[in-house]
């Protein structure tokens, strides 16, 4: 079977080629770079990689802007220069510092863009792992699928039920009319519903004594089954949600961060112009 290329192997690694070059020449410079002080913005050097990054900075945030609004160019090709370029911008942004931050406008600046680029760098993590991952989960079938194999099962216990003692039949009923499958954020996020009733049926008819007759054992057995089937694809309904929720959630933090971070960029130039 040929390799299939990831994003971060775009046109045989272009954008990575294209960033190694860049933090190649720019940790050249700094290193030969001779200062009468101690390396910072406001060296010539300071200021040409920070020009430069800001001008990296605005680019990368004009091609998701475009992206998003027009759909142009490859997927791949512009997550795979946001990565590559991404990780060059935070060379730049660094020598630019002279390692040096504050309490200031300009180190706002500096560490909103690593939060930026961290939010980046999990999106990239996730869209490579997770849709695999959704894709194990679910198999054949889809989300409304298993919503619609858990109705049925539901109709199928409801029926055993109503054969079996009040106490059984009413944490069966609970299963049933309380089921959930999304939730809160937290929730959502790991999938997992600790005081699920469906489960907490599962364990009461496991844990059923002996004083059943012959057709309530019958009916007791079928219905453990039945939620056994159901508790199973619970799970997998969940891990669904789960999974959305995380390919997408850390774009509502990315999102906000891009605005701040140019904010901040653009603070951080007015006041290095204003006091040149």
């Amino acid at each position: 079977m040929p390799h299939r290329r990831t994003l971060l192997e775009y046109r045989d690694r272009r954008y990575l080629k294209a960033a190694s070059l860049l933090i190649a020449a720019a940790v050249l410079a700094y290193a030969l770079h001779r200062p009468p002080v101690a390396p910072y913005g406001g060296t010539w050097l300071g200021y040409a990689l920070g020009t430069l990054a800001a001008l990296l900075a605005l680019w990368q945030t004009w091609l998701g802007v475009r992206r998003r609004r027009d759909g142009s160019g490859s997927v791949q090709g512009w997550v795979s220069a946001h990565v590559y370029l991404g990780a060059a911008l935070v060379v730049l942004a660094t020598l630019h510092s002279g390692f040096q931050l504050g309490w200031n406008v300009h180190s706002l600046a500096y560490v909103l863009m690593l939060a930026l680029l961290a939010t980046g760098g999990y999106g990239v993590f996730a869209y490579l792992r997770i849709p695999r991952l959704m894709t194990d989960n679910l198999g054949e079938d889809s989300f409304e699928d298993l919503l619609l194999k858990i109705a049925d099962l539901d109709e199928r216990a409801r029926t055993h039920a109503l054969h079996l003692p009040d106490a059984v039949s009413a944490v069966v009923m609970k299963a049933i009319q309380q089921t959930a499958v999304g939730g809160g954020i937290a929730r959502l996020l790991s999938g997992r519903h600790p005081d699920c009733p469906t489960h907490e049926a599962v364990r009461r008819l496991h844990d059923q004594d002996d004083t059943l007759d012959a057709a309530q054992a019958d009916h007791h057995r079928e219905l453990y089954s039945i939620l056994l089937r159901k508790e199973s694809l619970l799970i997998r309904a969940r891990q669904d949600l789960a999974y959305r929720a995380r390919l997408g959630f850390w774009l509502y933090l990315h999102a906000p961060l891009a605005v701040a971070t140019l904010a901040a960029l653009a603070a951080h130039v007015f006041a290095a112009l204003y006091y040149l």
